[in-house]
């Protein structure tokens, strides 16, 4: 090798990048929805509200950014799914709910499901590239 890169070794490492810029974005935009959720408990003056939509506002700019780099459908069921599951906790840990085994198990199918969700995306991904 002469130290330069080839043209599909370019694009494979251009893709990983790509993809894992777009994870990040998933991550910041699950984030960002824990965030607003706070501030609907929250919120009571105007101001107080155009914070939380200022937060909806930028959760769903990440939410886009996400989307460009990976499938829509994985990007919405993690979105959902962190939405989900942190809102659950958020009301015991934060607003004095309560936790028993009928949530946990249903918290645990939520997580259960996003996961083979994304499995699923990769075998469907790598099917795709071995046709190309």
């Amino acid at each position: 090798m002469n130290g330069k890169m080839t043209e599909s070794q370019s694009e494979v490492k251009w893709r990983v990048l790509f993809v894992s810029k777009s994870w990040f974005y998933v991550g910041l935009t699950s984030l960002f929805e824990l965030f607003w959720i706070f501030g609907f408990n929250h919120a009571e003056t105007w101001w107080h509200w155009l914070i939380v939509v200022g937060l909806i506002i930028v959760d769903f700019q990440f939410l886009y950014k996400a989307c460009e780099g990976l499938p829509t459908g994985t990007v919405y069921a993690v979105f959902a799914g962190i939405g989900t599951v942190g809102t659950a906790l958020m009301d015991v840990f934060l607003f004095g709910g309560s936790l028993n085994a009928g949530k946990l198990l249903f918290i645990f199918i939520v997580v259960v499901g996003v996961i083979s969700l994304n499995i699923a995306d990769l075998k469907d991904e790598q099917k795709r590239k071995a046709v190309e």
